[in-house]
Parts: structure tokens; C-alpha cells; sequence
């Protein structure tokens, strides 16, 4: 097995062992989220400023009582921002609760019935934030063009999706992201679409170098056997791309030689 620490997923200088990106939402308590988060093994975890108490809100359970920032790397989120300026007074809100964090995760949504992002206004939020000292990770499209005008920008990462926010119909065009991941010179993480263990393996497979997911998870039966299934399922992806699959062939392809047979 390939070691972790060999291979890191590096985010802004920053080395991470897991490719294992985790949403907070969803779950039916903190500590269902907390015990999903570990078996995940994710190191990153992103959180919903609008919708969940990081402090903002006194006396009211608080998401890094059971995620300690000491821990873990808390990515806040842009989630339910439809502008740029919301988007970006999120991120600002961010860094002044979390003592100057830089790390965000932008996503801005074009409309509620699909959640796909809004492409233009997403732009204009990135120019903004990286103008502002942030280091963006970008929630878009699977555009290749799009996501190389992010990176250009200056986002961190680029996170495409692999189908619709919360759908889990897993890799729905993977010609877009082999194409994205080919010509990408900062990571490339799917970020929303993944449904179960064999959606997060392809995205790896293609060479993506993560994943980001909550409602996978959170949303499973079994949320913390889900996670454990994910964790396996992106070590497995990763070690799989790094091996280089054998070419598709139309016809068989004998395992033994047919030279020197006895009889």
C-alpha cells in the first residue's frame, strides 16, 4: 500500500494525507458528525458559516467543541450565497471568527432547483477574494474552460462537480474532468454528485486529486460505516490511478502465454 504521507494532496503550500474532503451538514447531532468525520479520516472539513455555529451564535452548540481547528482544518463555506457580495461578506465574516483564517470555499448558486453554480457571479466573488488576501476553493461547473480561468485567477483548487449538489448520481462526464485534470496545475477536487464508494473510486481513478462530499455520507444509512467506505474507496481510487489501469481492448486478451504449451 502506498503511503499516505508519500503522496500528499497539497492545498496552499499546505501538505494533507487524506483526499478525503468532508462536509458538517446533515448529520442528526454533533456527534454523529463527529464520529463520521474520524472515520472518514478527513482532515479538511468544510463548514457552512450561515448555517452552523462556529461562535457566531453563544451558548448554542458549537461545531469546533467536537472538530477542534487544532485537529482539523476548518474550511468555511459560502453555502446559500447567490451573489458575489454575500458570498464574499461570508468569507470576510469567516476570517474574523476564525482569528484570520484564509482558507475558504466559494460557492455561488445560481438558482434553489438545482443548486448548479452561477458561473459569472462566481468570477467576480474569486477576483475579489484572492484580491483580498483569501486562498479560494472554487465550487463550479465541469467546464474546462471555466475552471482554468478560475486557476488563473488564483484559486488554490478548483472544484468541479460531478453531477447536481446532494443528487448522488455520481461521475456524470468524465471526458470534462480527465480534460480538466490534464491541463490543471493547482488540485482538482469533485466537490458534490457523489452517491457511494464506487462514485468517489472513479472520480480518483480519473485523477482528480480529491473529494469533497456530505450528503453521501450524511444522508446513508449508516453514516459512519458510509464513511468508512468512502475513506477506502479514495485510498483505493488514488493507488489505482498511480498504477496506471491496462488499456480497453474490444476482444480477450489471454492471462497465460499460449507459447510453449505442454501436450
Amino acid at each position: 500500500m502506498i503511503e499516505a504521507a508519500a503522496d500528499p494532496l497539497v492545498i496552499a503550500g499546505k501538505p494533507y494525507r487524506s483526499r478525503l474532503l468532508t462536509g458538517t451538514g446533515k448529520f442528526k447531532d454533533l456527534d454523529e458528525t463527529r464520529r463520521a468525520t474520524e472515520a472518514a479520516g478527513a482532515q479538511i472539513v468544510t463548514v457552512a458559516i450561515r448555517r452552523t455555529n462556529i461562535g457566531q451564535n453563544p451558548g448554542e452548540p458549537n461545531l469546533l467543541d467536537v472538530l477542534p481547528p487544532d485537529k482539523y482544518t476548518i474550511l468555511p463555506n459560502t453555502a446559500g450565497c447567490y451573489t458575489a457580495d454575500d458570498a464574499v461578506r461570508t468569507c470576510r465574516l469567516a476570517r474574523e471568527l476564525l482569528d484570520g483564517h484564509k482558507l475558504v470555499k466559494l460557492e455561488v448558486l445560481g438558482d434553489q432547483k438545482t443548486l448548479y453554480p452561477d458561473v459569472v457571479a462566481t468570477l467576480a466573488a474569486a477576483e475579489t477574494l484572492v484580491k483580498d488576501g483569501f486562498d479560494v476553493m472554487v465550487y463550479t461547473s465541469d467546464d474546462p474552460i471555466l475552471c482554468k480561468r478560475l486557476e488563473d485567477i488564483g484559486c488554490v483548487a478548483v472544484m468541479p462537480l460531478a453531477a447536481p449538489i446532494g443528487s448522488g448520481l455520481g461521475v456524470q462526464n468524465r471526458y470534462n474532468l480527465i480534460e480538466i485534470v490534464e491541463n490543471a496545475k493547482v488540485p482538482i477536487i469533485v466537490d458534490a454528485g457523489v452517491g457511494t464508494a464506487s462514485d468517489a473510486a472513479i472520480a480518483m481513478e480519473l485523477g482528480c486529486d480529491g473529494v469533497l462530499m456530505n450528503t453521501a455520507i450524511a444522508g446513508a444509512r449508516d453514516p459512519v460505516l458510509m464513511a468508512s467506505a468512502m475513506r477506502k474507496a479514495i485510498e483505493a481510487g488514488r493507488e489505482a490511478f498511480r498504477a496506471g489501469r491496462i488499456p480497453r481492448k474490444r476482444f480477450a486478451s489471454a492471462s497465460s502465454p499460449v507459447d510453449g504449451l505442454i501436450g
